[in-house]
């Protein structure tokens, strides 16, 4: 037992998270500076009601100014009235518990570390690689064009295809909704459009994360704080374990309320670069509990697998030079094959031009 206690690394399948340890492995063990709180505050977090945005200009207008106060204060949001049904939704998390409750065979078919591979299951990161491991499992699948992806995804169990499908259709196009609010709240005109554009045939990935009851929540994490590569993310949680750094001391974290039939909005770093710094990605983080688990389904916008995103040109000027480099979606799978962002290391900081921003 003490061998396997001290153990630096578990193969995937023979995790403990995937096996059920009553102990927690040294591997897994974060450094108390950076351990989660036993009684986090609250974060503040604006609920905008969507089905405004479909309303009379008044109430259009309304929502965008919202979209902008909760991207400028803090890269993250709630909606509801979203237009999503709770029973696909619904259907969307029990189709994941159900995935992650299969026999180990079944889920290891799907099983890879190669970050570049359209459909892969595993536990870490990097995994093998790691120096500080985290107690979760995930599914990670594109999704668009859904009808290019679909037939790799699990078949088992048998409805995991049409309940995951259907979900991420739906999230999809409020995606492209959401991108046309954001690139108006920014004040950019109709020249933007191509964006929702490129968002509409660009890239979705959906990150199946799955994490099992820890027997010492207070000591590991399921995820290590990080922002997300994407242009942003919706999200949707099963329960409460989400955590978002305080802007203005990032040491301090804010657990996110539970609201039923909420999707959260997280501010992707290629909106950051979009709105030169204007609009910050928010920095997040998963926490554990000791006896429940815990789903959440993660959808990932991104432009086109090589499309650079860029500052808007209408953004920049003698005070306000560009910020940051152009990149794309390969050039952050590329950062990622080379760098381990549980140490730190962030796809932004490795673009950002100026500093200070």
């Amino acid at each position: 037992m003490e061998e396997e206690h001290s153990s630096s690394s578990f193969k995937i399948g023979e995790t403990p998270q995937e096996r059920g340890f009553s102990y927690v492995p040294d591997c897994y063990v974060i450094p108390s500076s950076h351990r989660p709180s036993s009684a986090p505050e609250t974060a503040f977090v604006p609920t905008i009601d969507w089905g405004m945005l479909r309303q009379d200009a008044a109430q259009r207008t309304s929502v965008i100014k919202q979209v902008g106060n909760a991207c400028r204060r803090l890269g993250f949001f709630q909606i509801v009235n979203h237009g999503i049904s709770q029973s696909i939704m619904d259907g969307a998390l029990s189709t994941a518990f159900d995935f992650f409750e299969l026999p180990m065979k079944e889920k290891v078919k799907h099983m890879s570390n190669d970050i570049y591979k359209p459909v892969r299951y595993g536990t870490g990161l990097k995994d093998g690689e790691d120096k500080v491991q985290f107690w979760r499992v995930f599914l990670k699948h594109y999704a668009n064009p859904l009808t290019d992806w679909i037939h790799l995804w699990p078949n088992n169990p048998p409805h995991y295809r049409e309940n995951m499908g259907k979900y991420c259709g739906e999230v999809r196009n409020l995606a492209l909704e959401l991108m046309g609010v954001i690139t108006e709240s920014l004040g950019l005109g109709p020249t933007y459009n191509h964006i929702t554009n490129k968002i509409e045939n660009g890239v979705q990935v959906i990150a199946v994360n799955y994490y099992p009851p820890c027997p010492n929540p207070d000591i590991a994490l399921g995820l290590p704080p990080h922002s997300d590569y994407s242009c942003f993310t919706l999200v949707l949680q099963s329960s409460t374990g989400l955590e978002i750094a305080n802007r203005e001391d990032s040491s301090k974290w804010q657990v996110i309320p539970e609201q039923r039939g909420a999707l959260e909005v997280h501010v992707g770093d290629h909106v950051e670069v979009l709105s030169n710094g204007i609009y910050k990605s928010v920095v997040h983080r998963a926490t554990l509990h000791s006896s429940r688990k815990r789903v959440s389904i993660a959808s990932l916008h991104s432009l086109g697998m090589d499309d650079k995103m860029g500052v808007a040109k209408e953004l920049v000027d003698e005070e306000n030079p560009p910020g940051y480099k152009e990149s794309s979606f390969r050039d952050f799978l590329n950062f990622l094959s080379k760098n381990d962002i549980a140490e730190g290391k962030s796809f932004i900081d490795s673009i950002r031009i100026n500093k200070n921003i």
